[in-house]
């Protein structure tokens, strides 16, 4: 009996290990690798999920940002959609005035529409992005922390 347990412990994890090295698994809850510090200022992480190939054609990235961060205006060459995970974002398509987005929230952003999100001045948020093809992001403006601080201001406001 106590055979049988012993090789029950050590026979189980073994077939555990190799059948999961049969399938490409990954995890969101990891929080991905530190992005560098290329379009955005302040601190983020990314989390490749899922990268877009033939069979599957869309990308779908957890990003992590620390509070106060910053992200350029940008476009993509499909739609984009975002699922705030935790915390809270500021959202803004050109031209509209900018929200606040909070855990939960589902927000879809058309192909070619420049827009920014990102963390807001009090929060740290953490959203999936889900966007299709194999294209890359547009940067098409830098986005400024005085502007950032402009927009912050009135936001924080409208949320008390």
């Amino acid at each position: 009996m106590k055979f049988l347990v012993y090789l029950s412990l050590f026979l189980l994890p073994a077939r555990v290990i190799a059948q999961s090295a049969e399938y490409p698994i990954s995890s969101f809850l990891t929080t991905g690798p530190k992005a560098p510090n290329t379009h955005y200022i302040g601190e983020a992480w990314l989390n490749t999920l899922l990268q877009a190939d033939s069979d599957i054609p869309y990308n779908i990235t957890k990003a992590s940002f620390r509070k106060n961060s910053t992200l350029d205006w940008h476009k993509h060459t499909t739609p984009q959609v975002l699922i705030i995970l935790e915390g809270e974002a500021y959202y803004q398509e050109r031209g509209k005035q900018p929200v606040v987005l909070k855990k939960g929230d589902v927000i879809r952003c058309s192909k070619d529409v420049e827009h920014w999100h990102n963390s807001t001045k009090d929060s740290d948020v953490t959203y999936l992005a889900i966007y299709g093809g194999t294209q890359p992001t547009v940067w098409t403006e830098k986005l400024t922390q005085e502007y950032y601080d402009a927009i912050a201001r009135p936001l924080k406001t409208a949320m008390k």
